[in-house]
């Protein structure tokens, strides 16, 4: 995205209509509707308490915690969970946890969104007169459409969302105008429905309703979308988002406030089962109902396509906080930011793919949608206050009513949704595969990282020159260069030096080690060197975002060519047959990998943490390829990972006699 997109503008504003805002547009195609379902006998204290709730979820949720304060929380422009769990780390080891969790059900809820989106919109096609008998919900024409789309839309990420993401903006200002004229039609013949703003009538239908505290199951889906609205935020800049948010949930509110118009204009005892007010509002079906569906299924197309585009963001963030195993990460585009991964993509469209089969209908959808998202925003609160209070530094009364407020609405969503953990038996495999695999892949890694010893590099100046002039030792490489943990410039991994030495020496003539720095920025890209012993001992300090790939074969490789440039190294072959042709030196990366040794005695918890951990790494990308390194100039070596020696054996040993072996 272009940074004068990012300033407050027209066309900032369109773009983020079309990125930021797909989720949360779309959710009063089945918001409304679920709310009379599960609220049983509708009479005129559900349709106004219900609209009341979602009012005031729009206000204190959406509108009071993201669009006002987490907002606030951007790291130099981006937004999302492990963003703000990056400003926030240096105050607490375990803050990783919550992070984690968050994005884990963050993920988790996205192989939901877009099959309950896309099935709504094409469910509409059962309000018009000549197909209600064909497109009937959960009959196998319309499952056969939503798949259809949703292969499409998986399908067609790997070429990147350059050439239709001009028109994710237009349609979705179209779609916001749809919904909020539709709404604005039914308040006219009944405006006493704005009385339903009156927070009076959220809290008596939460306390006298027979179902009132249950009903915030599904009050809290309109509000579904404020957590990929925070993960959008780099793309289009927070002024443009509070800006559009004001025409948004202007929009939003009229429309549901247009359904329970209508809805109170039926006659009394009216049966709603399988009525969707949000196409019952939609004037002369006969005329406008398919212009309608198709306009709904454009604008949940869009829905999926943001949330699908955050997922592969976040887990690119994953891999590079050291959260996630390294996988392939494509560039579709020269837009940045914009990446494709195959693994997720795919997993995410097997996974909408299974939820449209087994829950067929948008109403079934709807009984299981939520719960993983009030886990995510209980998360992001969390984060919130190590933000507000230490980052910040607001003051603590301040930071503790906030706090407070919000744990109070969140826990009682929270409470409200755990009734669905049943029905949604069929995410909780995959929702605890993604926390489980962050959480070992965190853990593992801080187990590795214990057992790395560094020694002072200086001290092996000596005797790295002298093996590099001893002719008696086969030149292994002219360049010779390792990934190098030491974040102390003057040091080095002890492991390193025994790969050099050790069995057969490798002898270079120049010995590079380079480093490779996660910052808390997302695009940071700079490099520093530091010639140790000029020509001989060189290390390269690479300064990378958290959202930039270490891609080092071509870092490094443009590093030599400004090295060159500045003519602080020769890279000119040093054997006498090529250097007077002017031919370019050899040059050989050395990879160690580690594998779990036999050699261990840990704890359990240790055991299963590191087993876990080899187990998930035999299915990850090599350390070569995720680092971007070309496979005929990288050596892999293999190094034991040994935590815990094996101790205690007690082996007795006992006088042998040559006679007895030869007793002639």
């Amino acid at each position: 995205m272009h940074s004068h997109l990012k300033k407050l503008s027209f066309a900032g504003a369109l773009i983020t209509l079309g990125i930021i805002f797909g989720d949360i547009g779309t959710s009063p195609l089945y918001v409304f509707q679920t709310l009379l379902v599960e609220g049983g006998k509708v009479n005129e204290a559900l349709v106004l308490g219900s609209i009341s709730c979602i009012f005031w979820t729009l206000t204190l949720q959406t509108t009071f915690k993201y669009i006002f304060i987490t907002l606030q929380a951007d790291n130099h422009g981006e937004g999302g969970i492990f963003s703000l769990y990056a400003l926030v780390r240096r105050y607490g080891k375990w803050l990783a946890i919550p992070a984690i969790i968050g994005a884990g059900t963050l993920l988790a809820d996205g192989i939901i969104t877009p099959p309950i989106s896309v099935t709504s919109a094409i469910e509409g096609l059962s309000n018009v007169p000549a197909l209600a008998a064909s497109f009937v919900p959960g009959s196998r024409l319309i499952l056969g459409i939503v798949i259809g789309i949703m292969l499409l839309l998986f399908f067609f990420q790997q070429f990147g969302t350059k050439v239709v993401g001009s028109a994710f903006g237009p349609v979705m200002l179209l779609w916001f105008f749809m919904i909020g004229t539709l709404g604005l039609l039914q308040i006219i013949h009944y405006p006493t429905i704005f009385k339903a703003l009156n927070p009076y009538y959220g809290f008596e239908l939460l306390t006298e309703h027979p179902k009132g505290f249950w009903l915030l199951g599904a009050v809290f889906l309109c509000t579904t979308g404020a957590e990929a609205l925070y993960s959008d935020l780099g793309h289009c800049g927070r002024k443009n988002i509070q800006a559009s948010w004001i025409f948004v949930k202007t929009t939003l509110v009229l429309n549901y406030l247009g359904q329970g118009a209508w809805v109170l204009l039926q006659p009394a005892g009216k049966n709603f089962t399988g009525i969707n007010p949000f196409y019952q509002i939609v004037p002369y079906p006969h005329l406008f109902m398919i212009p309608c569906v198709a306009l709904a299924t454009l604008a949940t197309i869009i829905a999926s396509q943001a949330l699908i585009s955050g997922s592969f963001t976040l887990i690119s963030e994953a891999v590079s906080m050291n959260f996630w195993p390294r996988i392939t990460i494509k560039y579709p585009s020269n837009i940045r930011g914009q990446i494709y991964i195959p693994s997720i993509n795919w997993i995410l469209c097997f996974g909408c793919i299974a939820v449209s089969l087994y829950f067929q209908t948008s109403e079934a959808m709807t009984a299981a949608y939520g719960f993983s998202i009030t886990v995510a925003m209980l998360m992001t609160t969390v984060l919130m206050y190590y933000f507000m209070r230490y980052v910040k530094h607001w003051p603590v009364w301040l930071v503790t009513i906030i706090l407070c407020v919000f744990l109070t609405i969140e826990f009682s969503f929270f409470v409200a949704n755990a009734v669905k953990l049943l029905k949604r038996l069929f995410f909780l495999v995959f929702e605890f595969g993604l926390i489980f695999t962050m959480y070992i892949w965190f853990k593992a890694r801080k187990i590795n990282n214990r057992f790395l010893n560094f020694i002072d590099l200086k001290d092996q100046i000596p005797l790295l020159n002298a093996l590099s002039a001893d002719k008696s030792v086969s030149k292994y490489s002219t360049h010779l260069i390792y990934l190098t943990k030491a974040n102390n410039a003057k040091q080095i991994e002890e492991k390193i030096m025994y790969s050099i030495m050790s069995r057969k020496p490798k002898r270079a003539d120049t010995y590079w080690f380079i480093h490779i720095e996660t910052t808390n920025e997302p695009f940071t890209m700079e490099y520093s060197v530091d010639q140790l012993e000029p020509g001989k001992i060189i290390r390269v300090e690479f300064r990378l975002g958290f959202r930039i790939q270490p891609r080092v074969n071509v870092l490094f490789r443009k590093v030599i060519e400004d090295m060159v440039a500045r003519k602080e190294v020769n890279i000119t072959s040093h054997y006498d047959s090529l250097s007077k042709f002017k031919i370019n030196a050899d040059f050989r990366f050395v990879i160690m990998e580690k594998f779990l040794s036999y050699n261990n005695s840990f704890s359990v918890k240790e055991g299963f943490i590191l087993n876990s951990y080899f187990a998930i790494k035999k299915l990850a990308q090599s350390e070569a390829k995720a680092f971007g390194l070309d496979t005929s100039e990288t050596y892999i070596e293999k190094i034991p990972l040994v935590v815990k020696p094996v101790g205690n054996i007690i082996l007795k040993r006992v006088a042998g006699s040559v006679k007895d072996l030869y007793p002639n």
